[in-house]
């Protein structure tokens, strides 16, 4: 028995193959979705949703997604995003794009003022960076989209953001005292096996150039080219960018330059680089740090453990 191929059979066909793939892909996701809150689930204030609306209407998703998938880990990842985060959310901003980083945890990643420089030129924190700048916002729209983006990771968020909030009110009254306080104040809060450890890599040109490429790729925004803190970021942010040439004199171990790389200030615009670099980029970079702008270098001294199997 042979069947013909109307048009109406066509027709037919394509539009119960067409249900068929809206009812798998649509509706029944929709009837059978959680809609129960996560445990970092909160409301937002209106000022937070006030730039969540900036958000959307600046095509802010179209590179952010704010949805991390387990086979999809991103940078500043702790949690996997679920659905009850998102249940207030009208419409839902998840994606799958990788263009940027994922936001769905940044809430408390930084403190509110990195975020007020980095929207208004990403250049002046990221000097790689591709993302647009958003200075024709003005300073209280901009203000409003770091609301919205702090409020990222709900609860967890806000936890994060207290803890900047505390450490910044730490590290204003340690600047406000002068750089002498200032710097003792930091080298002491470093623990302290990393002070006494000597940068374990030989200075080299080689690692000096490593050193510098990536002291361009991500601090002259802040710290400039010349290492004196007054880089186009330092208007917007208190307390500024750390002057590296007042450490000419004193005893900066590479280990102090290491830890503060990596670990990052909490409440100061210094993140911590962890995930951006490994462990001899943190190494490089922070003794190009130690020679071109604290005069000195502790690299390769001892305390010294067995040579590395590649270096000169």
């Amino acid at each position: 028995m042979s069947q013909e191929m109307t048009p109406r059979t066509v027709i037919l066909g394509s539009m119960a193959i067409l249900f068929a793939v809206v009812f798998v892909m649509v509706f029944w996701p929709y009837a059978t979705q959680n809609m129960n809150p996560s445990e970092i689930f909160r409301e937002r204030t209106h000022e937070e949703n006030a730039g969540r609306a900036i958000y959307i209407a600046n095509g802010c998703v179209y590179c952010h997604t704010q949805s991390i998938r387990s086979i999809d880990w991103d940078q500043g990842a702790e949690r996997i995003a679920q659905a009850g985060d998102y249940v207030a959310d009208q419409p839902i901003l998840l994606g799958s794009e990788r263009t940027g980083v994922d936001l769905s945890q940044e809430g408390g990643e930084h403190p509110d003022d990195w975020h007020m420089v980095h929207f208004t030129n990403p250049r002046y924190t990221r000097p790689n960076s591709i993302m647009p700048r958003f200075e024709y916002l003005g300073k209280d729209d901009i203000s409003r989209l770091t609301r919205y983006v702090q409020s990222l990771g709900g609860k967890s968020a806000d936890h994060r953001t207290a803890r900047q909030d505390f450490w910044k009110a730490q590290l204003t009254t340690a600047y406000e005292f002068g750089p002498v306080q200032n710097v003792k104040w930091l080298s002491d809060h470093i623990p302290e096996g990393w002070r006494v450890i000597p940068n374990p890599y030989p200075t080299s040109d080689a690692g000096l150039a490593r050193g510098r490429k990536i002291y361009q790729d991500f601090c002259l925004g802040c710290h400039s080219p010349i290492g004196d803190g007054m880089g186009p970021a330092q208007p917007y942010l208190y307390p500024p960018p750390l002057n590296f040439t007042i450490l000419k004199g004193r005893e900066i171990s590479g280990g102090i330059l290491y830890y503060q790389i990596m670990n990052g200030i909490t409440g100061s615009a210094m993140p911590y680089f962890k995930r951006d670099l490994e462990s001899e980029k943190i190494w490089d970079v922070g003794n190009f740090v130690a020679v071109y702008f604290i005069n000195q270098s502790d690299a390769n001294t001892e305390p010294r453990g067995i040579d590395a199997a590649y270096e000169p």
